[in-house]
């Protein structure tokens, strides 16, 4: 395990309600969400901390969010400005290094082993972006610093809005073990459920368990899940990352055969890979279902469209046709999966974030 590497993650706090409360004084002070009309189908994309001191979040429906907050001011968003302001921020990143992976219009990791300004010290250089970006941007972030881009991640989340988290290598796995477990970058909402029913709530519980029995329970991921938590992640911070897919599977505790019950699945999916899509200002061509059945057998179909989408609703009814395809309603489902590939950067002239 490499502990020389020194990693950044900068993450912009509340990016898309920022750039507008930054832009329109109006809004300043006042729960801005980003989703557009909350009497239409829709959902939160962003919304500054004051409309989430009233439960607001984001991937929440509009219509949820209005009546959580009542005052709440519902804008449409604007992409193409945002992707204009996001190009800002990574001009400021590259000032320091090369080695730069962005993870969507927010948020991004830094490798500063080696820098260009021939800096010693990760924290002093992580003041210093936050500083020209407030300064020159009137935006403020939150990083995260350590040895490796799982930590790196989870601090940056630690002292939202405008923190600075460092955690060196022999404080690390302390650290973990106090994180509540939904705080674990890659443990969503389904796998934090399970894990909450076996009784693991932190890292030290996570920690207590073997790695064969977090395999059994959670497969691949839990391979991962066990050297995470030992601050064991290797993984090189990837300048020439390009996402090839974006997808979302499931397991269920137990075996289905509720056709209602899948459909659903692919609705959550839908959306969850909508907001996605449009983090990382791609569409796709491509919807592959993937079932695997109860003996274990698993299999894939795959519809290429006639346009790229990004679009819920698209997304959803290409993936409920492929399951209305192959699915008989009598097998027992294990796992469903959903993917867009085939994937193209999204071209934002006169689009706006309506429906998301």
């Amino acid at each position: 395990m490499d502990v020389s590497r020194k990693i950044i993650h900068i993450d912009m706090d509340a990016f898309f309600a920022s750039v507008e409360q930054r832009d329109h004084p109006e809004y300043r002070g006042k729960p801005l969400i980003i989703g557009g009309d909350p009497n239409k189908r829709g959902v939160v994309s962003t919304c500054s901390y004051e409309a989430r001191q009233f439960g607001v979040h984001s991937a929440m429906p509009t219509k949820q969010a209005a009546k959580l907050c009542p005052e709440g001011i519902f804008i449409h968003g604007n992409m193409e400005h945002y992707v204009t302001v996001s190009t800002q921020i990574r001009e400021i990143f590259k000032r320091y290094t090369d080695i730069v992976e962005p993870l969507s219009l927010d948020e991004a990791y830094l490798d500063v082993t080696e820098n260009k300004k021939g800096m010693a010290s990760a924290t002093l250089i992580a003041r210093e972006i936050q500083y020209a970006i407030y300064h020159e941007l009137g935006l403020t972030s939150s990083a995260g610093v350590s040895y490796n881009k799982f930590i790196a991640k989870i601090a940056s989340d630690y002292k939202k809005p405008a923190g600075l988290t460092v955690i060196p290598p022999e404080k690390a796995e302390t650290f973990l073990e106090s994180i509540p477990i939904d705080k674990f970058y890659g443990v969503g909402k389904v796998t934090s459920e399970k894990m909450h029913r076996l009784g693991i709530k932190t890292g030290k519980d996570l920690k207590a368990w073997s790695e064969w029995d977090l395999i059994r329970e959670f497969h691949k991921h839990g391979y991962y899940l066990y050297r995470h938590v030992r601050g064991r992640s290797n993984n090189i911070v990837n300048p020439h990352r390009d996402r090839k897919s974006v997808g979302k599977e499931t397991t269920f505790e137990r075996n289905v055969v509720d056709e209602l019950v899948l459909e659903k699945s692919l609705m959550r999916f839908s959306e969850k890979i909508e907001t996605r899509l449009l983090k990382i200002q791609k569409h796709g061509k491509t919807v592959v279902l993937k079932l695997r059945y109860s003996d274990f057998t698993t299999i894939t179909k795959r519809m290429t469209l006639t346009n790229y989408v990004h679009d819920r609703q698209m997304i959803y009814e290409a993936g409920l046709a492929l399951l209305n395809e192959v699915y008989n309603s009598s097998e027992a489902i294990r796992l469903i999966g959903l993917t867009v590939t085939n994937l193209k950067p999204i071209h934002f002239e006169n689009m706006r974030l309506e429906g998301l």
